[in-house]
Formats: structure tokens, sequence, C-alpha cells
């Protein structure tokens, strides 16, 4: 069953919410809170889901802007990774070569190279990308 959208109930919505550009922190929460309230409602609406598709964009231009997620360098990555999984430097030994070189390149001192991506890539499951 397709549901059809109808403009006045998707105009009675707008009007209801008035979403516009966000500009202040206030008027982020306010969306964010139509959106969490949309997120959790059951049977959404045809005009419920386009206006939560919306409003998701107008959040994810905010954030962009005012919460911007800063690059984390290759053995951050590789720290966090290991923190995850409980996994220890010892145990990186052999996998990408001696206890020396894993405690340089876990600290960032020595840069990740391709073959010790590969490898990590392999252990940990994850594309080797993220320790290029």
């Amino acid at each position: 069953m397709t549901l059809t959208f109808d403009q006045n109930t998707y105009r009675n919505l707008l009007a209801e919410v008035v979403p516009v550009a966000i500009e202040t922190e206030e008027e982020y929460e306010r969306i964010l809170k139509v959106i969490e309230e949309l997120t959790f409602k059951k049977n959404r609406t045809k005009e419920e889901q386009v206006l939560h598709k919306l409003l998701v964009i107008l959040i994810e231009a905010y954030e962009t802007e005012h919460y911007p997620i800063e690059e984390s360098a290759p053995h951050e990555i590789l720290q966090h990774i290991m923190e995850a999984s409980g996994t220890r430097q010892a145990d990186l030994v052999g996998i990408i070569g001696s206890s020396t070189v894993v405690s340089e390149v876990v600290s960032g001192k020595r840069s990740i190279s391709q073959a010790q991506a590969k490898a990590l890539s392999e252990h940990f499951k994850v594309s080797p990308g993220l320790f290029i």
C-alpha cells in the first residue's frame, strides 16, 4: 500500500512547525524536538515523513556549520579501535612489527605504512583507508 501525499495536510504541518534555516541554538533545539517526536511516532503519514526529511536536512546544515567534525589522525583511529576491541599493543606485535614499531605507530611517532594498514584492516575487519 502506497501512502498518498496530501498537500493541504503538509501545508498545515508546515504552518504548525514553521521550518526555517536554523540560525540560533534555540531554533536548533526546537527543530531537534520536532524531529525526535516524528522519529519515534508510530505510523507516520507521508506528509510527516516528508517534513521529517526536510527538518533533518536543516539540522545537518546547522551542525555542519556549527559542530564540524575534525578529521582524526590514523594513529588516533587505531587507538580508538584498539580501546573498543580490548586490543593491547602487545597483541599487534608480529602483525605490524616489533614492540618498538607497534609503540611508535600507536603513539603517532611513526606513520602507518600501506602494508601495516592492510594488516590492521585484516586484523580488525575494517577498511585499510582508516589507517592511511
